[in-house]
């Protein structure tokens, strides 16, 4: 079993901030993660609202220095790798990949994040990215004067579409249901404004991408009528899921809300001791890279003063 001062799971923003932080303060460091590096960020094509990049930097390359910078100051990686066991209720820690090799530490982070749910209809993975998006502030200024789809009625759908509308020409709602399950005072904002149209008690079935846009194949769920609608590009707002399922069933229960996501406290200090989380698998009000960086510093600082 090797042993580390600080072992982090989840290779995004929050957990490769805590990496720089900790490796850099001396602190030997093991960031953990299912896939490569990166998390949402590396697949996000273009990102324009982090400080200090006056022209927008792609997602991958702003991953891959966060990492690089990691390395540099000794942090080890064991990447797309599978935890298939692990245990927490000690003072020591250990963790278990790919049923061969664990790791023990004192101290761990938790910072997997959370993915958009998806509506796992045909083609919308394969254009995730290109022209399917689940952030309005990441990618809505990319659609200034332009044509979009926003698909979902509930509170972050029309929160979304409120700070999409300062960018698009038009913007076509799909729901499902005859009103929309957000805030009333927020509804009426996005459904007064001239640029909405909405298609009520509709559901989308399937995307197929065609050069600079989109075709949505659309179900009037009330006639049963399909259609096939183009626009520039469709944001899905139906929800996000944390990445939290690994932690299910345990010796000892890392405290959730009901949504799963970690709850912590300023510290990112959980219910267990020893045991942190930062990032968007965090109970939080916004979910952002700025955010998930500020968790992750915050959590290694901690760690490292307790570590002295």
């Amino acid at each position: 079993m090797k042993k580390f001062d600080l072992i982090i799971v989840g290779a995004g923003p929050a957990g490769l901030t805590a990496a720089i932080y900790s490796a850099r303060a001396n602190i030997s460091t093991l960031v953990i993660d299912q896939s490569t590096s990166g998390g949402q960020v590396a697949t996000t094509h273009s990102v324009a609202n982090y400080p200090g990049f006056v022209e927008p930097i792609t997602g991958y390359e702003l991953a891959l220095n966060m990492k690089k910078q990691a390395e540099r100051f000794g942090t080890k990686f064991e990447l797309a790798a599978e935890i298939t066991d692990y245990c927490f209720k000690d003072e020591i820690k250990w963790i278990e990949l790919d049923e061969e090799e664990r790791f023990s530490s004192n101290y761990v982070l938790i910072a997997t994040g959370a993915s958009p749910r998806l509506l796992n209809l045909p083609g919308e993975v394969k254009n995730k990215g290109n022209g399917i998006s689940y952030c309005a502030t990441c990618d809505g200024e990319f659609y200034k004067d332009k044509d979009i789809f926003v698909i979902g009625g509930g509170n972050s759908a029309i929160e979304e579409s409120l700070l999409l509308l300062k960018f698009v020409k038009t913007l076509t709602i799909i729901h499902q249901f005859d009103k929309l399950q957000a805030e009333k005072i927020t509804a009426d904002k996005v459904l007064n404004n001239p640029k909405v149209k909405v298609l009520w008690s509709h559901e989308a079935r399937g995307f197929i991408n065609k050069g600079e846009s989109i075709v949505v194949e659309i179900e009037n769920l009330k006639t049963n009528e399909k259609i096939s609608m183009e626009r520039d590009g469709v944001f899905i707002f139906v929800g996000m899921v944390p990445n939290s399922k690994f932690l299910l069933s345990r010796p000892v229960e890392i405290k959730q809300n009901k949504y799963g996501y970690l709850v912590t406290n300023e510290r990112m200090e959980t219910n267990v001791k020893g045991v942190y989380a930062a990032g968007d698998v965090r109970e939080k009000l916004f979910r952002q890279i700025v955010t998930a960086i500020s968790d992750g510093a915050v959590a290694a600082l901690e760690i490292v003063k307790k570590t002295s």
